[in-house]
Protein backbone atom coordinates (compact mmCIF):
# COMPACT_ATOMS: atom_id res chain seq x y z
CA UNK A 1 0.00 0.00 0.00
CA UNK A 2 2.92 2.29 0.73
CA UNK A 3 4.21 1.82 -2.80
CA UNK A 4 0.79 2.77 -4.17
CA UNK A 5 0.78 6.01 -2.15
CA UNK A 6 4.29 6.86 -3.35
CA UNK A 7 3.32 6.20 -6.97
CA UNK A 8 0.18 8.36 -6.58
CA UNK A 9 2.24 11.26 -5.17
CA UNK A 10 4.82 10.84 -7.94
CA UNK A 11 2.04 10.91 -10.55
CA UNK A 12 0.55 14.14 -9.14
CA UNK A 13 3.97 15.79 -8.97
CA UNK A 14 4.66 14.78 -12.56
CA UNK A 15 1.41 16.16 -13.96
CA UNK A 16 1.83 19.41 -11.99
CA UNK A 17 5.25 19.91 -13.62
CA UNK A 18 4.08 19.06 -17.13
CA UNK A 19 0.62 20.65 -17.29
CA UNK A 20 0.76 24.41 -17.14
CA UNK A 21 -2.93 25.20 -17.57
CA UNK A 22 -4.44 25.36 -14.07
CA UNK A 23 -7.91 24.33 -15.26
CA UNK A 24 -6.59 21.27 -17.13
CA UNK A 25 -4.44 20.32 -14.15
CA UNK A 26 -7.42 20.40 -11.75
CA UNK A 27 -9.52 18.39 -14.21
CA UNK A 28 -6.84 15.69 -14.53
CA UNK A 29 -6.37 15.54 -10.75
CA UNK A 30 -10.13 15.20 -10.24
CA UNK A 31 -10.48 12.48 -12.90
CA UNK A 32 -7.49 10.61 -11.56
CA UNK A 33 -8.85 10.81 -7.99
CA UNK A 34 -12.21 9.44 -9.21
CA UNK A 35 -10.41 6.67 -11.06
CA UNK A 36 -8.35 5.82 -7.97
CA UNK A 37 -11.52 5.73 -5.83
CA UNK A 38 -12.99 3.13 -8.22
CA UNK A 39 -9.75 1.10 -8.18
CA UNK A 40 -9.54 1.25 -4.37
CA UNK A 41 -13.21 0.25 -3.99
CA UNK A 42 -12.61 -2.70 -6.32
CA UNK A 43 -9.51 -3.73 -4.35
CA UNK A 44 -11.48 -3.38 -1.13
CA UNK A 45 -14.27 -5.56 -2.59
CA UNK A 46 -11.74 -8.18 -3.68
CA UNK A 47 -10.11 -8.09 -0.25
CA UNK A 48 -13.49 -8.49 1.50
CA UNK A 49 -14.42 -11.34 -0.83
CA UNK A 50 -11.13 -13.12 -0.11
CA UNK A 51 -11.57 -12.55 3.63
CA UNK A 52 -15.08 -14.03 3.45
CA UNK A 53 -13.76 -17.08 1.61
CA UNK A 54 -11.00 -17.50 4.18
CA UNK A 55 -13.58 -17.32 6.98
CA UNK A 56 -15.69 -19.95 5.20
CA UNK A 57 -12.64 -22.18 4.81
CA UNK A 58 -11.77 -21.76 8.48
CA UNK A 59 -15.34 -22.69 9.48
CA UNK A 60 -15.29 -25.70 7.16
CA UNK A 61 -11.93 -26.74 8.64
CA UNK A 62 -13.33 -26.38 12.16
CA UNK A 63 -16.31 -28.59 11.23
CA UNK A 64 -14.00 -31.16 9.64
CA UNK A 65 -11.81 -31.15 12.75
CA UNK A 66 -14.89 -31.83 14.90
CA UNK A 67 -15.96 -34.68 12.61
CA UNK A 68 -12.44 -36.13 12.65
CA UNK A 69 -12.41 -35.93 16.44
CA UNK A 70 -15.73 -37.83 16.60
CA UNK A 71 -14.43 -40.42 14.14
CA UNK A 72 -11.27 -40.81 16.20
CA UNK A 73 -13.36 -41.36 19.33
CA UNK A 74 -15.32 -44.08 17.54
CA UNK A 75 -12.07 -45.68 16.33
CA UNK A 76 -10.63 -45.50 19.86
CA UNK A 77 -13.74 -47.17 21.24
CA UNK A 78 -13.58 -49.89 18.58
CA UNK A 79 -9.90 -50.38 19.34
CA UNK A 80 -10.68 -50.63 23.07
CA UNK A 81 -13.36 -53.23 22.33
CA UNK A 82 -11.00 -55.27 20.18
CA UNK A 83 -7.68 -54.79 22.00
CA UNK A 84 -8.67 -54.13 25.58
CA UNK A 85 -5.61 -53.75 27.83
CA UNK A 86 -7.69 -54.87 30.77
CA UNK A 87 -8.16 -58.28 29.21
CA UNK A 88 -11.39 -59.65 27.94
CA UNK A 89 -14.01 -62.03 29.16
CA UNK A 90 -13.46 -65.71 28.50
CA UNK A 91 -16.29 -68.21 28.85
CA UNK A 92 -15.46 -71.44 30.66
CA UNK A 93 -17.61 -74.57 30.68
CA UNK A 94 -16.63 -76.84 33.51
CA UNK A 95 -15.83 -80.31 32.11
CA UNK A 96 -17.00 -81.90 35.39
CA UNK A 97 -20.41 -80.29 35.97
CA UNK A 98 -21.02 -78.30 32.71
CA UNK A 99 -21.41 -75.08 34.72
CA UNK A 100 -20.75 -72.03 32.52
CA UNK A 101 -18.96 -69.03 33.97
CA UNK A 102 -16.87 -66.08 32.73
CA UNK A 103 -13.35 -65.09 33.73
CA UNK A 104 -10.92 -62.42 32.56
CA UNK A 105 -8.17 -63.77 30.36
CA UNK A 106 -4.90 -63.99 32.23
CA UNK A 107 -2.19 -65.94 30.40
CA UNK A 108 -0.26 -66.31 33.66
CA UNK A 109 -3.13 -68.22 35.27
CA UNK A 110 -2.73 -71.95 34.54
CA UNK A 111 -5.77 -73.27 36.40
CA UNK A 112 -9.02 -72.12 37.96
CA UNK A 113 -11.50 -73.55 40.40
CA UNK A 114 -15.06 -74.10 39.19
CA UNK A 115 -17.35 -71.94 41.33
CA UNK A 116 -20.06 -74.63 41.18
CA UNK A 117 -18.35 -77.98 41.81
CA UNK A 118 -15.00 -76.60 43.07
CA UNK A 119 -12.98 -78.90 40.82
CA UNK A 120 -9.73 -77.52 39.41
CA UNK A 121 -9.81 -76.82 35.65
CA UNK A 122 -6.54 -76.55 33.72
CA UNK A 123 -6.33 -73.51 31.43
CA UNK A 124 -4.56 -73.50 28.08
CA UNK A 125 -4.32 -69.98 26.64
CA UNK A 126 -2.37 -71.10 23.57
CA UNK A 127 -5.56 -71.69 21.60
CA UNK A 128 -4.35 -75.15 20.64
CA UNK A 129 -7.14 -77.54 21.62
CA UNK A 130 -5.09 -80.68 21.18
CA UNK A 131 -3.00 -81.97 24.05
CA UNK A 132 -0.92 -85.11 24.43
CA UNK A 133 -3.96 -87.36 25.04
CA UNK A 134 -5.85 -85.99 22.05
CA UNK A 135 -2.89 -86.62 19.77
CA UNK A 136 -3.21 -90.28 20.78
CA UNK A 137 -6.96 -90.14 20.08
CA UNK A 138 -8.43 -89.56 23.56
CA UNK A 139 -9.52 -86.38 25.21
CA UNK A 140 -9.32 -87.95 28.67
CA UNK A 141 -13.05 -87.55 29.21
CA UNK A 142 -14.36 -90.76 27.68
CA UNK A 143 -17.46 -92.28 29.18
CA UNK A 144 -16.55 -95.79 28.05
CA UNK A 145 -12.98 -96.17 29.30
CA UNK A 146 -10.43 -94.86 31.77
CA UNK A 147 -7.66 -94.51 29.22
CA UNK A 148 -7.41 -95.11 25.50
CA UNK A 149 -4.79 -97.83 25.69
CA UNK A 150 -7.26 -100.05 27.53
CA UNK A 151 -9.97 -99.16 24.97
CA UNK A 152 -7.61 -99.94 22.09
CA UNK A 153 -6.75 -103.33 23.68
CA UNK A 154 -10.48 -104.11 23.93
CA UNK A 155 -10.89 -103.47 20.20
CA UNK A 156 -8.31 -106.15 19.36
Amino acid sequence: MRELKNEYKSFLDDIEKNIKDEKDLEYIKMRFADFMDIVLKELDSISNNKEEKINQLEETQRQLDEKMQKIQQVIDNIEKDIYSDEGFDFEIVCPYCNYEFIIDMDENKKEIECPECENIIELDWSGDISDENEIEGCNGNCGSCQDCEQDEDDDM
